[in-house]
């Protein structure tokens, strides 16, 4: 009873400051899918009618990149939809608004800043996936793999396309991953092994799976929901679980310190976490903040959860500039053009 008190609550405040608002204009930068856009600031904006959403939309290395270059003169209100290692990076810049968005008692405790108020909250996370094209494979023979050291097999040489982590934080998850689940030097061996095998790398990280989905390539390294929704298009995707486990990032919300909008920020973070909201995160997402309001996803490959490997946030965020720089030195060659 206390609980669904304390949940009333919350709804209560959240519809009178809903209609406490003055026209508010809040400049979001996000990492979000692009197709999911308009359907989160729609469902918000169904409880904050007179918010209006900005978008500033790209692939999270980018938005990162963004975000650290307009440190002393700041142009985004929230950050939206952008991984956690990246949300990471912000606040030891100094650059989060500390805030408790009203509900963050309910998220599970990975998915919160350790800090006490939390400079950042995460919504949903988002999982390595091998997308494997049954079709194309089977023109060139190729074996259906079954984890990350069969992708080093010479037979896959050229038939394999994966995000640069510089750009995509799917990328960097994966990098970051290896060099957690093989150690420093095991991973960088690993990854000099697949570069050999790796046709270009690209600057999105659910690029791969939409060309192997297209029958462009037949693997693609991505992540799951790309995987999932490309499958449930008719394409002849098989999604793989690497038998080592899969890296994930969360995609987390924080306040840009010294936003003009604080109130609309805080707004916009409460709602970030609501039922209502995980509910939108939970069509393309089968991993939320609030375990319990997940729902399973079509074509999510089995075993999933159980793949996620125990991330070490902080250490991926405090190596993340040394692990690009010592990528890009060994790979880049055969990334393609930034467009």
């Amino acid at each position: 009873m206390k609980f669904k008190t304390a949940v009333m609550s919350v709804a209560a405040s959240m519809v009178a400051s809903s209609m406490a608002f003055a026209q508010t204009e809040l400049t979001v930068y996000t990492a979000f899918e692009a197709e999911d856009l308009k359907r989160y600031a729609d469902q918000f904006n169904e409880d904050y009618p007179d918010i209006n959403i900005n978008w500033v939309r790209d692939s999270t290395g980018i938005v990162t990149a963004k975000l650290l270059a307009e440190k002393n003169n700041p142009q985004a209100d929230v950050i939206w939809g952008l991984a956690a290692t990246s949300l990471l990076l912000m606040k030891s810049e100094g650059m989060l608004e500390p805030y408790a968005p009203a509900g963050v008692e309910r998220l599970d405790s990975k998915f919160v800043d350790s800090d006490n108020p939390p400079s950042w909250v995460g919504l949903d996370a988002w999982v390595a996936t091998i997308c494997y094209n049954t079709v194309e494979a089977g023109k060139h023979e190729l074996p259906v793999p079954s984890s990350w050291n069969d992708l080093l097999d010479p037979a896959y040489e050229g038939h394999v396309i994966m995000p640069n982590p510089n750009s995509s934080g799917t990328g960097f998850l994966d990098v970051s991953s290896w060099l957690q689940m093989f150690g420093e030097q095991g991973g960088w061996d690993f990854m000099d092994g697949l570069h050999k095998n790796i046709a270009r790398y690209t600057h999105s990280g659910s690029k791969p799976c939409k060309l192997a989905a297209a029958g462009e390539i037949p693997i693609g390294i991505s992540f799951a929901f790309r995987g999932a929704k490309s499958k449930a298009a008719g394409a002849p995707l098989e999604l793989i679980v690497p038998s080592e486990g899969v890296g994930w990032d969360m995609e987390a919300a924080g306040i840009i310190a010294g936003t003009d909008n604080l109130e609309a920020a805080k707004a916009l973070l409460d709602w970030s976490v609501t039922d209502k909201a995980m509910a939108a995160y939970n069509v393309g997402y089968a991993v939320l903040a609030i375990p319990e309001l997940a729902q399973p996803v079509e074509h999510f490959p089995e075993g999933l959860q159980d793949g996620m490997i125990q991330n070490d946030f902080e250490w991926a965020a405090n190596n993340r500039r040394a692990i690009l720089e010592e990528w890009q030195s060994r790979y880049d060659a055969k990334s393609e053009p930034k467009s």
